[in-house]
């Protein structure tokens, strides 16, 4: 059967009309997609605004129907259900993203670096610190340090903390001198608990390199020799304690007193505390000087100095407790003392400079923002 090439011609305008008339109704389609989407995105970000974060979600959720393949509106919708605490459909609107094979290199790292804060608001840390990892040599790579080094401090992992800190430093980020000395310090901690002296030795010797100039590697120091009962070495490396970093000195003035009387040292060591007193007078140097000398009178002499210059509740409270008696009555003697101890408790802490925190006991690491070197080594009382 011959083929008739009249219904070729006849059918070609049809096809061509059909072909015309379906692609005028896909962009059609198409740009009532593209003004429907900008609608409800910027709806959801106007939601946003006025704090109504419940239709912002529900908002942005309907744009990222609309539209799945725009990578901004899942950022968007991640992002806010991180702020509200819905850490587990973040994680799904982001692990979204990195399935998508078509996305973009730099879309790709964004999403790993939120995905990584998914992990690390929800607690889980070992999935973050992967995540964290997987950034390594991205534009995101020092949040992503800096993220691992809170991640390590808070899991008192100090060699990690070590090789992070000594990358950031490396890199350009800042000094991290400082930071790395209290890591060696927590690992020379750690070893000497273990009973692994060497070890320890070799962690203070590494805080020491690290940080010539910080104060703990010289108090920690101190204390191990004064637990061997290195009496000479004590007196030695708290002597350059004293000399380069007097007001960290406050810290082991006690035992530096009691150290310098098992080593025989009572009157070189009175010397040079009271030299220092004389500069930058504290309740724990005057505590110090009682040790080697505590004669009574002489200790009365010192307290009422002391609250002439200087007055502070603790010096009051232990001038009454030397002079009992001796004008008052038992009864009145204890009452003063029992108001004055009150009074005094809430000055005898140490108080963070970077967030407020106060503490019976001094930390070189604040338990409340974590952060190093923010406690005064001085009492409220002496500030």
């Amino acid at each position: 059967m011959d083929f008739d090439y009249q219904w070729f011609l006849l059918g070609l305008p049809v096809a061509f009309a059909l072909g015309w008339l379906g692609s005028r109704l896909d962009l059609r389609q198409w740009k009532r997609e593209q003004r429907d989407s900008p609608k409800a995105y910027f709806k959801g970000l106007s939601l946003l605004l006025n704090e109504q974060q419940d239709k912002a979600i529900d908002a942005f959720i309907e744009a990222v129907q609309q539209d799945p393949d725009t990578s901004d509106l899942h950022f968007a919708l991640g992002n806010l259900f991180r702020r509200r605490g819905e850490y587990e459909r973040a994680v799904r609107v982001h692990q979204h993203l990195l399935n998508r094979a078509d996305l973009p290199r730099a879309d790709r790292e964004r999403a790993q670096h939120a995905l990584a804060q998914d992990f690390m608001k929800a607690g889980l840390f070992d999935r973050a610190e992967e995540a964290y990892k997987a950034l390594d040599g991205t534009p995101f790579d020092t949040e992503a340090r800096l993220a691992l080094l809170s991640l390590h401090e808070r899991s008192r992992n100090w060699r990690s903390a070590v090789e992070v800190a000594q990358k950031l430093e490396r890199s350009g980020t800042g000094s991290f001198a400082s930071r790395i000395a209290h890591y060696w310090c927590e690992l020379a901690i750690d070893a000497d608990a273990r009973q692994q002296a060497e070890e320890g030795d070799d962690a203070l010797r590494r805080a020491r390199a690290a940080a010539p100039q910080a104060a703990r590697p010289l108090v920690l120091a101190g204390q191990r020799a004064l637990a061997r009962g290195e009496h000479a070495q004590v007196l030695q490396t708290w002597g350059e304690l004293l000399t380069t970093h007097p007001l960290a000195f406050n810290l082991v003035a006690r035992d530096y007193a009691s150290n310098a009387i098992a080593a025989g040292d009572v009157p070189g060591a009175l010397e040079r505390l009271r030299t220092l007193y004389r500069r930058a007078p504290t309740m724990d140097l005057l505590a110090a000087i009682t040790l080697l000398d505590p004669a009574a009178d002489a200790q009365r002499e010192r307290l009422l100095a002391h609250l002439q210059h200087q007055p502070s509740l603790s010096a009051a409270q232990e001038l009454l407790r030397l002079s009992a008696g001796d004008t008052l009555s038992a009864d009145e003697t204890q009452g003063l003392r029992d108001a004055i101890n009150r009074a005094a408790k809430p000055l005898q802490r140490y108080r963070c400079a970077a967030c407020g925190f106060e503490a019976q006991h001094y930390f070189w690491q604040c338990p409340g923002c974590l952060s190093w070197d923010t406690y005064p080594p001085q009492r409220l009382e002496d500030l």
